[in-house]
């Protein structure tokens, strides 16, 4: 962490400032100004062993056959303050990071898994975006404010999902809720609606592989791989819908904002030679919903090796970034997701942009000058971008230690493999089961992103992450 330029350890000011907000009992609900949501059922699905609570679903048929969706945002700025000590130490390192062992966390963990947290039966405040969806899947209305809410019950993907996808019985905090029942599947339905618009506008399909190391009596003894389910992706959806919302809503004020660009891929012929090698032509220029209907297509015909084609597709379209949109710059757009309107707004408890964000809205909705200048909003966009990528340095350099520890016995197997990466410092595979980044040491020659390979295990060094491969193609 120390030398990819973050510095987890927090100082005594902000020590003192936790102690401070823990003396404190009382939690700030007078100046919710608007509405007290408590009575609704509320809920949260977010991973395992998640603690740090970001949002909170629910939604609401209409006589119309549209369906209405709210989505509660932590109101982390109501503790936090701008220039204060946290908010000095979040704004440095602007995000979480997972190391897979333990979670470095741009605030305290006293704020950001407790008093900052929508943990389950507890008052909160939070920033409310609504959305209604019609049958169609047309947007008919969306706002945001401020309201007091209540998480009524703490789900997991793990066991939502395969329960919305008929693979599993309900989880026993759903089963014994015929109310929780319901608005869970209404929430996937309203889901589905947001996915299908987003497909049709030219949305990529990314079929992600994430991984996690297996403890053993506080070893590790292997990596679990954790895929997409009908719960990840309804949150997913629910969660670009609300960042759009917001994305919009700064725009139509007039209000400069940090928004979350994915340029057009400058790879875009190795992409076209990548679906070549699979008979398929996509057009000489950018297009993300030709590419969607690739990505689609392969993932029917090939389910097994969509995440790796989809792995060599996000490397080769290159990795998001923050930048400043003021009123009347052009929109820049993401790519990925087809939009022109998008920002980052949704985990204000471990993105310091989302807390940014939460501050310029909460100043539209209250008629108030706008917390951070143009300037400043530059400086913070640019560090959230580099810290970022530190970020994703350090949990690449994670995993592959993790890795190496895992694969440490089976040096000398043979795995099936896809190539991720060609760079000056060489060229890199990851391995399908388990899923193990690697260094290609004989064989690398010739060899590009997207390519499956054969790669034979010739060492590793759990102590600096290395795990080394010989390749044979085919």
């Amino acid at each position: 962490m120390s030398a990819a330029g973050f510095h987890p350890d927090f100082s005594n000011e902000v020590r003192a400032q936790v102690a401070k907000l823990k003396a404190s009992a009382t939690q700030p609900h007078g100046d919710v100004a608007a509405k007290d949501l408590r009575d609704l059922l509320w809920s949260s699905i977010d991973n395992d062993t998640s603690r740090d609570l970001d949002q909170i679903e629910v939604a609401e048929r209409l006589p119309n056959g549209a369906i209405r969706i709210l989505i509660g945002i932590a109101d982390v700025d109501a503790l936090v303050a701008k220039g204060t000590p946290i908010d000095l130490h979040a704004q440095s390192e602007t995000t979480t990071v997972y190391t897979g062992i333990v979670n470095f966390s741009m605030l305290p963990e006293e704020l950001s898994t407790d008093l900052t947290s929508l943990n389950e039966n507890v008052d909160r405040p939070a920033v409310v975006v609504e959305v209604v969806v019609a049958g169609d899947a047309s947007i008919q209305s969306s706002a945001a404010y401020r309201a007091l809410v209540r998480n009524k019950a703490q789900l997991a993907y793990s066991g939502i999902g395969p329960w919305l996808e008929g693979k599993a019985s309900a989880p026993p905090k759903v089963a014994k809720s015929a109310a929780l029942q319901e608005q869970l599947k209404l929430q996937d339905e309203a889901a589905q609606r947001m996915r299908a618009a987003r497909y049709k506008m030219g949305a990529l399909n990314i079929d992600s592989i994430e991984t996690t190391a297996e403890l053993l009596n506080g070893q590790v003894s292997g990596i679990h791989v954790a895929l997409k389910n009908r719960a990840s992706e309804l949150i997913e959806d629910f969660m670009i819908g609300a960042n759009g919302v917001i994305a919009r809503m700064l725009a139509d004020k007039h209000v400069s904002s940090i928004r979350r660009v994915v340029k057009t891929p400058e790879r875009w012929n190795r992409i076209i030679e990548l679906a070549a090698t699979f008979g398929e032509k996509l057009p000489s220029e950018p297009d993300s919903g030709a590419l969607n209907a690739f990505l689609l297509k392969r993932k029917a015909v090939d389910p097994v090796h969509s995440p790796d084609l989809s792995l060599a597709i996000v490397k080769l379209m290159g990795p998001g970034e923050y930048i400043v949109e003021r009123p009347g710059d052009p929109l820049q757009g993401h790519f990925g997701l087809a939009v022109h309107d998008y920002t980052h707004s949704t985990a204000p408890n471990r993105r310091f942009a989302d807390l940014v964000t939460q501050r310029l809205v909460k100043a539209v909705l209250a008629g108030s000058a706008g917390p951070y200048s143009d300037e400043e909003l530059d400086a913070i966009a640019n560090n959230c971008t580099l810290k970022e990528d530190a970020a994703r340095k350090v949990e690449r350099s994670m995993r592959k230690r993790i890795a190496a520890v895992a694969l440490t016995s089976r040096i000398g197997e043979t795995f099936r493999a896809v190539v991720t990466g060609v760079t000056p410092k060489g060229t890199f595979i990851r391995t399908i089961d388990p899923p193990a980044e690697g260094l290609v040491v004989h064989g690398q020659q010739g060899l590009d992103v997207g390519e499956q390979v054969r790669a034979k295990l010739v060492s590793t060094d759990p102590q600096r992450g290395y795990i080394d491969f010989a390749v044979s193609t085919g």
